[in-house]
């Protein structure tokens, strides 16, 4: 039962998945940042991102299993997770580069352009060790949460439940949250024998410098 919840929860939280994750939560927090007042208004950029940031990836990956480039669509070896990461590393590369000359809000291109160090990062750091990539995804959304809290919003946002009315929500609540939902998604890592202490701590350390690396060249 814990294994097969461990299982829905790494796919849910896939680390090609968390861009358009952290897209959400940025237009969750402030979307008049994006010049809208509600998040979907702006479902064709979460569409952009997400089929940048994951589908493509992932279409390429099964490709590269279609022709026995590598074993499995979760590359358990390190040593197939490198044509991946530099395929992925193309697209998150355009996308912060269409983010950054098209003048999007600063904390998005801080979160893309975090996210495109941290893999590059991991794909180094894959040469000598099996990084955990789920948590760097993990620690980056965490981060994001972070700089957002204290530097890009105020102290609570509203949140529209359509019939269930208007609530006002404490970002640190927020915060809160994303720092709890890193530790269930590397529990889960570590439960389905995936990662070791070791390799989660590293992936998550990567994800939270990127970002704040990321913030500190764009602020």
């Amino acid at each position: 039962m814990l294994r097969s919840a461990a299982q829905v929860v790494s796919v849910l939280f896939h680390p090609l998945l968390m861009v358009t994750y952290m897209l959400l939560l940025l237009l969750l927090l402030n979307p008049y940042q994006f010049g809208v007042n509600s998040l979907t208004a702006q479902w064709k950029l979460l569409v952009m991102v997400f089929l940048s940031t994951f589908a493509m990836p992932m279409f390429a990956v099964f490709l590269m299993k279609s022709l026995d480039m590598v074993k499995s669509m979760q590359l358990e070896d390190r040593f197939e997770r490198i044509g991946p990461y530099i395929i992925t590393g193309v697209f998150y590369i355009w996308m912060f580069m269409e983010f950054k000359n098209k003048q999007f809000p600063t904390p998005l291109v801080i979160v893309m352009l975090g996210a495109t160090i941290a893999l590059f990062l991991s794909f180094f750091l894959n040469n000598f060790s099996k990084v955990s990539a789920h948590a760097a995804g993990m620690g980056g959304l965490v981060s994001m949460a972070i700089i957002n809290t204290f530097f890009y919003n105020f102290d609570t946002f509203t949140m529209n439940l359509g019939p269930l009315g208007l609530y006002e929500i404490s970002t640190n609540f927020v915060l809160m949250a994303v720092i709890i939902l890193a530790g269930m998604v590397c529990s889960s890592r570590l439960l389905l024998g995936a990662h070791s202490e070791r390799q989660l701590y590293i992936g998550f350390a990567v994800g939270v410098v990127s970002q704040f690396v990321a913030y500190l060249i764009l602020r």
